[in-house]
C-alpha cells in the first residue's frame, strides 16, 4: 500500500500542474477573444492602424496561451483554447480579406488546420457587415469583390466533407456561411436594382425638365 500512496501522490502532483495550467489557459483564452473582437471592430471602422496594433497584441496573447498548454494536450485541444485561437484566425483573416491582402497560412499563425478553416468561415461571414456598410453609401465595385470572396470561400469550405471530430464543427459554420452568403447576395441585388431605378428616375426627370 505504500507503493499505492506514492503512485497517488505522483498522479495528484501532475493533476495539480494540469489544473494550474488550465486556469491560466482559460484566463488567457478570454483575454485573446476580447482582443480579437476589438480588432474586428476596428477593421469595420476602417481604423487600420489600431487593427494592426490589436492583432500584434493578439499574436503575443495567442503565443503565450499556446506555450502555456503545449505540455498538456488535453488543454491544448480543449474547446475554450481552440475557440479562442479560432477567434485569432478570424481577426487576422477578416483584416486580410477586407484589405485584399494575402492570407496568412495555418503554419504562419501557428494554428491547427481545422481551427484555421473555422476561423476562415467566420471571417467570411464578417464580410456581410462590410458589404452592408458599403452599399448604404451606394453600390460600389468593392461590394462585388467581397461578395465574390465570400462565394469563393464557401466553395472551398464545402469540399471539406469530413466528420466534425476532424474538422472541429466546420460543416455547421459552412452552412451558416451559405445562409449569410445568400442573404447578402439578395441584399446586394436589391441595392443594385434600387440604384438603377433611382438613376432611371433621375434621367426621366431631366428629360421632362428639358421639354
Amino acid at each position: 500500500m505504500r507503493q499505492l500512496e506514492e503512485i497517488a501522490d505522483q498522479i495528484r502532483e501532475q493533476m495539480e500542474q494540469t489544473n494550474a495550467a488550465r486556469d491560466l489557459a482559460y484566463q488567457r483564452s478570454r483575454e485573446l477573444t476580447r482582443v480579437c473582437a476589438r480588432a474586428i471592430r476596428a477593421v469595420h471602422r476602417e481604423e487600420w492602424n489600431l487593427a494592426r496594433e490589436l492583432m500584434d497584441e493578439a499574436r503575443l496573447a495567442a503565443r503565450a496561451m499556446i506555450d502555456g498548454v503545449q505540455e498538456f494536450p488535453v488543454l491544448y485541444y480543449a474547446g475554450y483554447t481552440q475557440d479562442a485561437l479560432k477567434e485569432y484566425a478570424e481577426a487576422n483573416l477578416t483584416y486580410q480579406l477586407v484589405r485584399d491582402e494575402p492570407l496568412l497560412t495555418p503554419a504562419e499563425l501557428a494554428l491547427e488546420d481545422n481551427t484555421w478553416l473555422n476561423g476562415l468561415a467566420e471571417a467570411a461571414t464578417e464580410l456581410r457587415r462590410r458589404i452592408l456598410d458599403i452599399i448604404r453609401g451606394g453600390h460600389e465595385q468593392e461590394v462585388e469583390r467581397l461578395l465574390d470572396t465570400m462565394d469563393e470561400i464557401y466553395s472551398v469550405l464545402v469540399t471539406f466533407d469530413f466528420s466534425d471530430s476532424i474538422t472541429g464543427g466546420l460543416r455547421r459554420r459552412t452552412d451558416v456561411l451559405r445562409s449569410v452568403l445568400e442573404r447578402t447576395r439578395g441584399d446586394v441585388t436589391t441595392s443594385l436594382r434600387q440604384t438603377e431605378l433611382e438613376q432611371a428616375l433621375d434621367s426621366l426627370e431631366k428629360k421632362l425638365g428639358d421639354q
